[in-house]
C-alpha cells in the first residue's frame, strides 16, 4: 500500500472519533500556524521533504523505512543526496515526535539518523477490509479466467527493487516446478527501469560509463528482467483491489522473500485472504508475522523451493498456516492505528 493509501486509512478512522479533528493539507502552501499539531507522513533521506522551519507549535513526522540507507551502494545517494541527508538529519532532531511502523525500522531510526528512542513510537498498519476470504466460486473462476491463472501458482505482491530479492523468488519457483505470478505495475516496466547509462547523473556515474561498469540498479534490473523472461513467471501489472483480493484467494502460496522490510503489509493482505505465506528470515517480516508464516532464507533459492514444495504437497501444513494466519492478521486494524497515532499527538501536546 502506498503512502497516499495508508494516509487515507487513516483519516478514515480518525474523523469516526471526536476527541481530534484532522485535515490534509499541502504544508508547502497552506498557513499551519492555525494548527496545534503538523504531521509529516513521508520522510526521504536524500531529498528536503520536512520544512526549513516548524509551521506549528508540535511536529510529527512518520517515517516508513530507511532501506536507501541500508544499501548505500545500490541506492547511491549521490552529492547533492547527502548534502540533502546531513540536513534531513538536522532538521529531524527538531521535530517532537516519531512514528514509524515497526521495531525495527525502529532500531534502524536510532542506528542511522541519532534519534532518542523514546521519541519513536512504533505503530503497525494494517491491511484493508477488501481483502478476505472468498467463497464465491463464479467471483473466483472469472477473475482466474481473467487473467488467465494457472491451476496452482505462487503469487508475490510488489515492486521489484533490490531489496525485494525478487529473483530469488524466480529461481526458487523454476526449481519447485509452480508458476510465479507477480502483481505490481514495476515488474511490466522493467524496461523502462533499465536505464542507458548515459542518464545517468553524478561523477561516479560518468566514471562508470567511460568503463562501461552498469550502475547497480541496472545491473539488478536487467539481471531479473532477464530470468522472468526465461522462466514460467507471469507479470500481471497494477490490478485493483478486488481483483487482487480474488487472486490471493486463488494463489496456492504467497512468498514475500525480500531482504529487508519496513513493515510487510502484503504479508497480512494474505493472510486476511486465507493464503499461506513464506516469508524470509528478515526482522520485520518476522516481527509482523510471528509464526503464522513460513521462513525461509532469503540468500538461498533452493530453501524457498524446499518451502514451496512443502505447502504444495501437504494438506495439514497448509491448513496450519492459514489457520495460523488468519489468527495473526485479527492483532492488526486501522482502528487500532489511529487510536494509537492519536496518542502519539495527544502525547506531544501534554508534555510540552
Amino acid at each position: 500500500m502506498m503512502i497516499g493509501e495508508q494516509t487515507k486509512e487513516l483519516l478514515k478512522e480518525s474523523k469516526k472519533r471526536r476527541d481530534v479533528s484532522i485535515n490534509i493539507v499541502d504544508f508547502s502552501k497552506a498557513n499551519l500556524s492555525n494548527y496545534d499539531i503538523v504531521h509529516y507522513p513521508y520522510f526521504f533521506p536524500y531529498t528536503k521533504t520536512l520544512p526549513p522551519q516548524k509551521p506549528a507549535k508540535y511536529e510529527v513526522v512518520t517515517i516508513q523505512d530507511l532501506i536507501h540507507l541500508i544499501y548505500p551502494k545500490i541506492y547511491a545517494p549521490g552529492l547533492r543526496g547527502k548534502i540533502n541527508f546531513y540536513w534531513q538529519k538536522m532538521r529531524l532532531k527538531k521535530v517532537d515526535a516519531i512514528i514509524t511502523i515497526s521495531e525495527t525500522s525502529k532500531k534502524d531510526i536510532v542506528r542511522f539518523l541519532g534519534i532518542n528512542p523514546d521519541k519513536i513510537h512504533v505503530i503497525y498498519l494494517a491491511a484493508k477490509s477488501v481483502f478476505k476470504k472468498i467463497s464465491n466460486k463464479e467471483i473466483l473462476n472469472k477473475m482466474k479466467y481473467k487473467y488467465k491463472l494457472p491451476q496452482k501458482f505462487v503469487l508475490y505482491v510488489g515492486d521489484v527493487n533490490y531489496n525485494k530479492n525478487v529473483d530469488t523468488l524466480v529461481e526458487a519457483c523454476e526449481i519447485a516446478r509452480i508458476p510465479l505470478i507477480i502483481v505490481g505495475k514495476q515488474a511490466v516496466e522493467l524496461h523502462q527501469n533499465i536505464q542507458k547509462l548515459q542518464d545517468l547523473k553524478g561523477p561516479r556515474d560518468y566514471v562508470r560509463y567511460l568503463f562501461n561498469i552498469p550502475h547497480p540498479e541496472v545491473s539488478h534490473f536487467r539481471k531479473l528482467s532477464r530470468l522472468i523472461r526465461e522462466s514460467n513467471a507471469a507479470c500481471l501489472g497494477f490490478v485493483s483491489d478486488e481483483d487482487l483480493a480474488c487472486i490471493y484467494n486463488l494463489a496456492t502460496i504467497y512468498c514475500q522473500p525480500s531482504f529487508y522490510e519496513g513493515f510487510g503489509l502484503i504479508v497480512l493482505e494474505a493472510f486476511a485472504c486465507e493464503t499461506p505465506v513464506i516469508i524470509s528470515k528478515t526482522q520485520a517480516l518476522v516481527e509482523i508475522a510471528g509464526d503464522a508464516a513460513m521462513i525461509a532464507d532469503p540468500s538461498n533459492a533452493n530453501d524457498f523451493a524446499s518451502k514451496i514444495k512443502e505447502l504444495v504437497l501437504s494438506d495439514s501444513t497448509r491448513i496450519h498456516y492459514v489457520r495460523s494466519g488468519s489468527e495473526r492478521v485479527k492483532d492488526f486494524s486501522w482502528e487500532k492505528t489511529a487510536r494509537q497515532m492519536i496518542e502519539v499527538y495527544k502525547t506531544v501536546a501534554n508534555n510540552s
